[in-house]
């Protein structure tokens, strides 16, 4: 079921502020302490989010990127208590790397939904990570002085799960919802369909907080996913109005049209973001694809 709320613009409640330092923990809330990796770039801003939830024996959620001055950061941050659990919102490589290393730095059991759901078309993917343990949706893990409740959340990426601390009223999102950016879909292993139905699931949610990977602390998470579901309706009614009836219109003309002022460095990830409400829209019956000259082509049905 769509929300019926009035829209909002998903771009007024977007940040980029976020207090931190490079190799240092910072408490979120009670109990959730945050290091930021040093992998800065167009599409993970200051850098991928670890979080360390707990205390005296801890879990670390999203050990980040293979970095060594990021993990020796990690062991630092938690050099008089016992990390046990290891675990992973996603398989994109500024999330998941990490895990072996600082498994094996620990004994820590590394958990996630699974392996990456598509070794096709995409890059940023980790296919390395097997979990030794994978997670199931509405599974609660649980540690010495802390719980976690997984929410399965497909859209990014097939095996994308939010983590619900439980007892803090709040959830980790990972990727699936951003507090300074809007979130890549990227087909074949992200899929818009899906997104929009995870949106839906956080909604019916009432924790307090969302915590991302990237970006500052949520607050007002409801409002925030509304208008991330309007914002994702606002692309495809732009994209039903460039199309047409007779001539087939191609992705990088959609970019240009729908994204005139994007970071050239973005465009790329912008043209697979198209490319899911395409699919998303095709299957709803709204355009079809038409194959022209060996490159797909999109035209609105009547």
């Amino acid at each position: 079921m769509i929300d019926k709320t009035k829209d909002i613009s998903i771009q007024n409640l977007l940040s980029k502020d976020l207090d931190f330092d490079y190799a240092v923990s910072k408490e979120v809330l009670p109990g959730i302490r945050r290091i930021v990796a040093p992998n800065p770039s167009p599409y993970t801003l200051h850098g991928t989010g670890t979080y360390i939830v707990g205390k005296k024996n801890v879990a670390i959620i999203d050990p980040g990127p293979n970095i060594t001055s990021h993990i020796d950061a990690i062991l630092a941050a938690t050099e008089k208590e016992k990390i046990t659990h290891i675990i992973v919102t996603h398989t994109h490589a500024d999330h998941s790397p990490a895990s072996m290393p600082l498994s094996k730095e620990t004994g820590a059991i590394i958990m996630g939904y699974g392996p990456h759901g598509s070794a096709v078309g995409e890059e940023g993917a980790d296919l390395n990570f097997i979990p030794d343990h994978f997670l199931k949706d509405k599974e609660v893990i649980k540690g010495e002085n802390w719980s976690l409740e997984c929410i399965h959340t497909p859209g990014h990426t097939s095996n994308h799960i939010c983590y619900s601390v439980l007892g803090a009223d709040a959830i980790l999102t990972g990727d699936h919802i951003m507090g300074w950016s809007t979130t890549l879909v990227s087909p074949p292993d992200g899929n818009m369909k899906d997104y929009f139905i995870s949106l839906e699931k956080m909604l019916a949610r009432e924790e307090k907080y969302y915590i991302p990977s990237h970006g500052n602390l949520i607050d007002k998470p409801k409002r925030f996913v509304r208008a991330l579901i309007s914002h994702r309706r606002m692309r495809e009614k732009q994209i039903s109005k460039f199309l047409n009836h007779k001539t087939p219109t191609h992705i990088p003309d959609l970019v240009k049209k729908m994204y005139p002022q994007l970071d050239s460095r973005l465009i790329k990830a912008a043209g697979w973001s198209v490319l899911a409400h395409l699919l998303h829209m095709e299957e709803m019956k709204l355009i079809k694809s038409i194959e022209n000259d060996a490159n797909k082509g999109w035209l609105l049905l009547k």
